[in-house]
């Protein structure tokens, strides 16, 4: 770590779990499951035929992908709260305004992509005729797998950031100030 950017490794892996998140929530949301209402004639009932239910498990794939690159980057940062600490600076500054925001878009892209994946695996499925007349069959609202996208890039741009001020941190030199008493001066009254 000569150049204080970091282990490449680390920066490649982010990047890919975190565009292979982002490619799994965009097939999500293209995949999202879609209902048509059909007649029972027998049971004079109406009831939803969905489509596939792939885009949940495309959900599901996003979270634990970006679950996965926020984990391995915490381990290898360890989370910033264990092992030595920062230097003093810009560097630290800049790490933790970076941990504290990728953090923040973390838990956005992955509550988004955990509850369009619930929200599509729901399905109504039967209601009696009576009921029927202004009924439609309940899908997942567009758009809410690409806020999860959306949000996984932004993740990861941080995270990159974050690491790359981190170990700018933990590799800078920690100045110490020399100070000739350890003591507290104090002064006479008169």
């Amino acid at each position: 770590m000569a150049d204080d950017k970091g282990s490449s490794l680390v920066h490649l892996l982010v990047i890919v779990l975190s565009l292979t998140a982002f490619g799994f929530a965009i097939a999500a949301e293209r995949r999202r499951s879609t209902g048509t209402l059909h007649d029972d004639n027998v049971t004079n009932r109406t009831y939803c035929v969905y489509t596939s239910d792939v885009a949940t498990g495309y959900g599901v794939g996003a979270f634990l992908f970006l679950l996965s690159g926020e984990a391995l980057l915490m381990g290898v940062t360890k989370c910033m709260c264990f092992g030595r600490p920062l230097a003093p600076g810009s560097n630290r500054a800049w790490a933790i305004i970076y941990f504290i925001s990728s953090w923040l878009t973390f838990l956005v892209a992955e509550a988004c992509v955990v509850a369009g994946a619930k929200q599509n695996a729901y399905h109504t499925k039967y209601r009696d005729m009576i009921l029927a007349e202004n009924f439609s069959c309940e899908t997942l609202r567009k758009g809410v797998f690409v806020a999860g996208a959306v949000f996984i890039v932004a993740t990861m741009i941080l995270n990159v950031y974050f690491y790359m001020y981190f170990t700018k941190a933990a590799t800078q030199p920690v100045h110490k100030t020399n100070r000739t008493s350890s003591n507290v001066g104090m002064a006479g009254y008169a």
